[in-house]
């Protein structure tokens, strides 16, 4: 995968150049807010995204202006309310995703998909660096066809630019469910700031982001 500044200045151009879409960060654009209007009129919208292991989704996402909540689970699957130990047999269909509840006045499901790309590799098939399993696999699942459209569209422009150095393998499919982890899987990094995977894994992937996305992220309290 290319180095993730090299992917944040090429969609930059392609999505730049697409007037149909707008740019990811114009945020003061008339073309921008009315995408946003259009997407959804009422306060919270969602977005489910899966990108490997979900402590790493929720520990990224959580920090963004406008994010309202986000919720580790699981989706994608064909087993009712299944529990972590069923997931991680790779026999249940779902995949570890975080449901995100955001103000598309204040952040755009546009720019929730730039950071979706750039903080995982969406070229590999069911795997994450060391984790791997259909639940570790790379897919956005859309609520409306305006979600769709958009994913379908960054999708097929980033792998006609060569941003990365593999065809992305990204699902993109309907959202049919999903179900709620258990709480110890809630708000797991900044809980469990300290154990290995938090601190060899998630911080590293943390620091990158918010160096990437520092004009994004909220206000620190």
């Amino acid at each position: 995968m290319r180095h993730i500044g090299g992917i944040v200045a090429m969609l930059l151009v392609l999505v730049g150049t697409t007037e149909s879409h707008g740019t990811l960060f114009g945020d003061n654009t008339k073309a921008q807010h009315k995408r946003r209007g259009a997407m959804n009129s009422t306060t919270v919208d969602t977005a489910t995204f899966a990108a490997g292991c979900f402590w790493c989704v929720e520990a990224i996402f959580q920090n963004l202006k406008g994010v309202r909540s986000i919720v580790s689970g699981y989706s994608g699957g064909h087993v009712p309310n299944p529990n972590y130990k069923q997931v991680c047999t790779d026999t249940t269909g779902h995949a570890e995703a975080c449901q995100i509840a955001f103000d598309p006045k204040e952040i755009s499901y546009a720019e929730l998909l730039e950071v979706f790309w750039k903080v995982h590799d969406p070229t590999t098939l069911n795997r994450q660096g060391n984790d791997e399993g259909t639940q570790y696999r790379s897919a956005i699942f859309y609520h409306n066809d305006e979600q769709r459209t958009l994913a379908e569209h960054y999708k097929k422009e980033l792998d006609a630019s060569g941003a990365f150095n593999a065809p992305i393998v990204t699902e993109i499919v309907p959202f049919t469910n999903f179900f709620k982890a258990e709480d110890y899987h809630q708000n797991y990094f900044n809980e469990n700031g300290n154990q290995p995977y938090c601190k060899f894994v998630i911080q590293p992937k943390v620091e990158k982001f918010k160096a990437v996305f520092k004009t994004k992220l909220k206000e620190a309290h």
